[in-house]
């Protein structure tokens, strides 16, 4: 079972994040949190500890619209929101890989019609923004 969506760009890391922002926000998504496991993981657990994993952020993309109608139609929906979008490069990758939360997810645990037509506008739009990365 997927349960993302992924476009892998020929970007360094930083403009892979950079654009990721601006497609995200052309769709109407602002970012609520952001997570960088490398720097997280190494304050946490000592030198270096997410060297491994290379760069690696967690964007909680949401839309405020899209977030409204899906908690309107069923508030339980909040443990699964924000919308996660990560971007990662290991070390000496030539690519960056952008990957978002397929909404259908939240679809496969509720049968609520509302749930549904959010996830499929946030679907949409979500493959959408990983299509204007892709350029």
């Amino acid at each position: 079972m997927s349960y993302t969506y992924t476009a892998v760009v020929p970007l360094s890391w930083e403009d892979a994040v950079e654009k990721t922002r601006e497609a995200l926000a052309a769709q109407g998504f602002g970012i609520l949190s952001e997570i960088d496991i490398r720097s997280t993981f190494t304050a946490k657990l000592g030198e270096d500890a997410g060297a491994e994993l290379g760069d690696y952020i967690i964007l909680g993309a949401c839309n405020p619209q899209l977030a409204r109608r899906a908690l309107a139609a069923e508030p339980e929906l909040g443990a699964l929101l924000p919308c996660n979008v990560v971007v990662r490069r290991s070390d000496g990758a030539t690519a960056t890989t952008v990957e978002a939360i397929d909404p259908q997810t939240m679809v496969r645990l509720s049968d609520n019609p509302g749930v549904r037509e959010v996830a499929d506008d946030a679907s949409t739009r979500l493959r959408a923004a990983l299509a204007d990365i892709s350029g």
